[in-house]
């Protein structure tokens, strides 16, 4: 079947949800599916990858970020017409929601794939006066009204849809690939002491500040510790400042997926500071390298950490610190070996048997007429 999917807030060096559609696309091809993917861009383009093809339309870009939207929505209504889909999986229901109503009246069953929390990514952003519990519920049963079934990586990210009225969430969380990111590559111990890392984008909701003041506080405890930052975004320039004179390397963004098993395997524990992370791929990926991690205790990754495979913690870099060293009094072997049997849990063909599940049930509830299809 061709299934089209649709997402804003993709670019080719963006994180989590391109790792994701990149990895659920080619499974989709090794079943036999034809998927298309609708994603904006600084110009139109149509082009055949490993993980299917990939129509590009032009997009407004949005300030001070690298990202660009499909705001024409007309034109993707146009698009998805020649296209003739089968199914409708949409990646991102903050901006495109309209496209509901196209599937709608197209007679086309559509499930939403999200991969955020409208009310998480607002926080940080919207001043403290502002009701913003219930301006994100009044936002979500205004654009999810149409949706009968959605796909969650986390139970924090389901929570949210049902209640905005969703009547069918299903939890299903993303992958890891297994042979890339494996203990196999980490090196030998570091004559430089504790290796930490941290990835992702540099903005203000992921906390990156936070991995560094707790290396700051666990050098000032008396640990010889370095600090890896992977990663880039609009608080790359403060953050810099912030480590100045501190052992901080920082890469930029790593294009490279070979070099970021590497560096994850390499570090002795990773830290995940993000608190309203949706799922928590990076930190899945360090699990997989035999790497605990120490994350924040609000958002998804507290479903992902458990005690066996790391340590949560409070938004403070003393916090963030005291966990490393409970962390450390665990032996290194240990530390590993449970760290890599939490990942084992975690495949990216059940993402893929989650996804397509909801895709059946939805095309049989709208065989039944109970929904309007």
């Amino acid at each position: 079947m061709r299934i089209v999917r649709l997402a804003n807030f993709w670019t080719p060096t963006s994180g989590g949800q391109r790792i994701a559609l990149d990895e659920v696309g080619w499974r989709y091809r090794e079943r036999g599916h034809e998927p298309v993917l609708i994603v904006p861009g600084a110009s139109d383009g149509d082009t055949i990858g490993s993980s299917g093809r990939i129509v590009t339309l032009a997009g407004r870009r949005l300030p001070g970020t690298p990202y660009r939207l499909l705001t024409d929505l007309d034109r993707v209504g146009e698009v998805l017409t020649r296209l003739r889909p089968d199914r409708i999986e949409l990646s991102d229901r903050a901006t495109l929601w309209p496209v509901l109503r196209w599937a709608e009246e197209a007679r086309v069953p559509a499930v939403l794939w999200a991969h955020e929390r409208v009310d998480a990514i607002l926080a940080p952003r919207v001043p403290a006066l502002i009701p913003l519990d219930r301006a994100a519920r009044l936002w979500n049963r205004r654009t999810l009204r149409r949706l009968t079934r959605a796909v969650a990586p986390s139970s924090f990210v389901a929570e949210e849809l049902t209640g905005a009225g969703v009547p069918d969430v299903r939890v299903v969380p993303h992958g890891v690939d297994l042979d890339r990111f494996h203990p196999g590559r980490r090196p030998p111990p570091s004559p430089r002491g504790l290796r930490l890392v941290w990835v992702g984008r540099l903005s203000m909701e992921k906390r990156p500040e936070l991995a560094v003041g707790a290396l700051e506080a666990l050098v000032a405890r008396g640990h010889p510790a370095h600090l890896v930052v992977v990663g880039d975004g609009p608080a790359g320039a403060a953050l810099r400042r912030r480590a100045q004179g501190l052992p901080v390397t920082f890469t930029g963004h790593l294009a490279d997926r070979d070099a970021l098993s590497h560096l994850l395997a390499a570090a002795d524990v990773a830290l995940a500071t993000c608190p309203c992370e949706s799922f928590g791929l990076s930190a899945l990926e360090a699990l997989a390298c035999g790497t605990p991690v120490v994350a924040a205790r609000s958002g998804a990754l507290g479903e992902l950490v458990d005690p066996t495979a790391g340590r949560l913690s409070d938004e403070s870099s003393d916090a963030v610190a005291d966990a490393v060293e409970d962390l450390l009094a665990v032996p290194a072997e240990v530390r590993v070996g449970l760290a890599r049997r939490r990942a084992e849990r975690f495949s990216w063909e059940a993402t893929v048997d989650g996804l397509l599940s909801a895709h059946e049930a939805t095309t049989d509830r709208c065989r039944r007429g109970r929904v309007p299809a």
